[in-house]
């Protein structure tokens, strides 16, 4: 029933799927657009914010940074200026001033504060040498460090941790130390300085200085539950003084920057805002470089949070939405099949009787509710299944009847086929052979005519070199190596001529016919063909059944064989190449031999015309195309015959079939009246089936 599931697929398809297609559709791809725009969004607009603040966390550092700066260089200005400190100046009480230093040195939290002596005399500015209050990054090595204090040098000794991504180096430990130094020169009454107040403030290891920064940046709630923020200072990309933890209760001191961070910052001086992988999480982080007293670049400034905090409530913000989505979608799906209930009803019912036809029962939609295009439709339905199966009825009488005259045509064309492709195969497989009979003919008398006019001058020529040869004796020496060449093509034209010869009159090169093992023979060639396989490396495989022997010149055999096996030799491949001589009996008439090589193979073209003489598939001037030609010939003398398949890259399968006793064949003109025999049963054939369609 095709046309009963035909029109149930259309009406199924064009009234149930196409309207909730077309009510579903455009929420079902309205909403996941919006939620994947409203996705990408957000994720933008929140990163953005992030950006935003951690940039603002980073200005905000900046500035605490500098006005620390200038709150140690305050404190030095206000040391100087103090009564008490000016009157211990004037009246030279060094105790006192020691006394003062170190008090301001403990409660400015100095990590060093001395009084140095300047040139006596000097104005505070303008006058000689200018000597200014003074406040800025400074980067000592160890050893200055350890003359200003031994006890600082030790303290700043760092070794360097192995971090991912930081730019490669060979350094272990950085022993620098980065100051915040401060120095105020002190003006005497007369407007001379003698003496400066130089302070500093080691920042390595300096957990005071980074905590009072990040908890005056990040406050109690300016970030989300979870997430933590940081501070660090770096000198060059180590982490020197941070509150980054590398691990629980230990922090990230010795770590170093990504190597894309330091290449931002220090190399080209830029402000560096991104999400970065800091030590070993992810962090909403901002980087500016830190510049030294004389303006070089000398380390960074860091503030940064942990994104994971915002990432999560990104995630769940999208979640909520996307179940919101999802629970739309599936109340506006129930409220749409719910609704359409009533137009699907005539539908199904409609499928419920064509399945029930398929399956051969007979059935009906009957009366429907409703009055419109629907209920007229299943009432049409239910009237055309009526009228189908009343010509189905008929279509069934008629059909038995034309089966049993089908059947006996059928058997009757059948059989008259089965004749016909006899005929016409034995008419193809006999024009063949007359063609390539009338080929070896025409090529006979020509060759043999050309064979005999070249010989004669060939025998001139050889005599002579002889004579040439023998009267010049030693004075040929200086072209001997070309007269031995001209002699040995002389010697390769006498071979030429001579498979020609060959070609032309086989019978006259014929030898004596006796029984021969065709096993052993294939062994003897063996011997025959060694030196192939010193050029070429290839395995020979035998294979020897046959259990007859066969009446057949056993040196022409060995001709067809030694022929075959060097085609089959030229045609493998560099590597594994492999040759199989197998023999076995066929049936009761002779036996068979295969020479099958697992070389490049031939294509249709090539195997129609392997027999034809002068056709080769070698290389030019490797063959001369005759070698299968005077094989052919050679089996066909004795009745056999030689068939071949092959295949592109499939490797050849040559098959020489020999009878037991040899039917010399006679001449072409025996297969010209094989060719008209054939070609009557041809035409006989075909007057049958024309005689056939015409009766039916």
């Amino acid at each position: 029933m095709p046309g009963i599931r035909s029109i149930s697929r259309t009406v199924r398809r064009s009234v149930r799927h196409k309207l909730l297609v077309l009510a579903l559709l455009p929420v079902a791809l309205v909403l996941p657009i919006a939620l994947a725009g409203l996705t990408a969004w957000g994720a933008s607009f929140t990163y953005e914010q992030l950006y935003i603040k951690v940039n603002t966390d980073l200005a905000v550092a900046h500035d605490l940074f500098e006005r620390i700066q200038r709150d140690h260089l305050n404190h030095l200005a206000r040391l100087s200026d103090s009564y008490v400190f000016r009157d211990a100046m004037a009246r030279g009480d060094r105790q006192t001033l020691e006394h003062l230093v170190e008090k301001l040195k403990k409660d400015a939290n100095f990590s060093f504060l001395r009084i140095v002596a300047v040139e006596k005399g000097s104005p505070p500015a303008n006058h000689g040498r200018t000597v200014t209050p003074a406040v800025g990054i400074e980067i000592v090595a160890s050893e200055d460090l350890r003359r200003l204090d031994p006890g600082l040098a030790d303290a700043v000794r760092l070794p360097l941790v192995k971090t991912p991504r930081a730019r490669p180096s060979d350094r272990t430990v950085e022993d620098r130390a980065m100051l915040i130094r401060a120095r105020q020169p002190v003006v005497n009454t007369n407007g001379s300085v003698d003496v400066m107040l130089d302070g500093g403030v080691l920042l390595n290891n300096n957990f005071t200085f980074v905590d009072a920064i990040r908890d005056l940046v990040y406050g109690p709630g300016s970030l989300p539950s979870g997430s933590i923020g940081t501070v660090t200072v770096f000198l060059d990309d180590v982490r020197i003084s941070t509150n980054v933890p590398r691990v629980a209760g230990k922090r990230a001191l010795g770590t170093r920057v990504s190597e894309e961070v330091s290449r931002a910052v220090l190399d080209e001086g830029e402000t560096w805002i991104n999400r970065a992988f800091v030590v070993n999480d992810w962090y909403i982080s901002a980087y500016e470089p830190l510049v030294d007293v004389t303006g070089q670049r000398v380390g960074i400034l860091y503030a940064g949070y942990l994104e994971a905090p915002f990432r999560a409530a990104l995630w769940q913000t999208l979640g909520l939405l996307l179940l919101l989505l999802f629970g739309l979608l599936a109340l506006y799906a129930l409220l749409a099949i719910r609704g359409a209930k009533s137009i699907f009803k005539p539908v199904e019912r409609m499928s419920q009787v064509v399945r029930a036809t398929r399956l051969g029962h007979a059935q009906r939609v009957g009366p429907v509710e409703s009055n419109d295009e629907l209920a007229e439709l299943a009432r049409e339905f239910d009237a055309m299944l009526d009228r189908l199966e009343q010509h189905t009825a008929d279509m069934q009488q008629w059909t038995e009847q034309l089966e049993v005259k089908v059947d006996e045509r059928t058997a009757e064309l059948q059989q008259r086929n089965d004749e016909l492709q006899r005929t016409i195969t034995v008419l193809r497989d006999t024009r063949r052979q007359l063609v390539t009979a009338e080929k070896l003919a025409a090529l006979g008398e020509l060759t043999a005519g050309v064979a005999h006019e070249i010989n004669n001058p060939i025998q001139v020529m050889l005599g002579n070199l002889d004579v040439l040869t023998s009267e010049l004796g030693n004075k040929l020496d200086p072209v001997r190596n070309e007269a031995n060449l001209v002699i040995e093509q002389i010697y390769r034209i006498q071979a030429i001529i001579e498979k020609l010869l060959k070609y032309a009159r086989p019978g006259d090169y014929a030898g004596y016919l006796v029984e021969t093992d065709v096993n052993q023979v294939v062994t003897d060639t063996l011997e025959l063909v060694a030196h192939m396989q010193s050029q070429h490396a290839f395995e020979i495989v035998l294979g020897l059944k046959a259990s007859r022997d066969v009446v057949i010149n056993a040196q022409e055999l060995q001709q067809v064989l030694v022929n075959l096996i060097s085609n089959a030799a030229h045609a493998l491949p560099e590597a594994q190449g492999e040759v199989t001589l197998s023999t076995g009996d066929w049936e009761d008439k002779g036996i068979w031999i295969t020479v099958t090589d697992n070389g490049t193979g031939m294509d249709e073209d090539q195997r129609s015309q392997i027999f034809n003489p002068f056709f080769s598939t070698k290389s030019q001037g490797e063959g001369t195309g005759l070698g299968l030609s005077v094989s052919y010939g050679l089996i066909r003398r004795y009745g056999g015959n030689i068939t071949v398949s092959s295949a592109p890259g499939a490797g050849t399968r040559f098959k020489i079939w020999l009878l037991t006793e040899p039917k010399l064949t006679e001449d072409a003109e025996t297969i010209a009246e094989q060719l008209h025999a054939a070609e009557t049963n041809e035409h006989h054939a075909a007057n049958l089936d024309t005689d056939e369609r015409a009766n039916n």
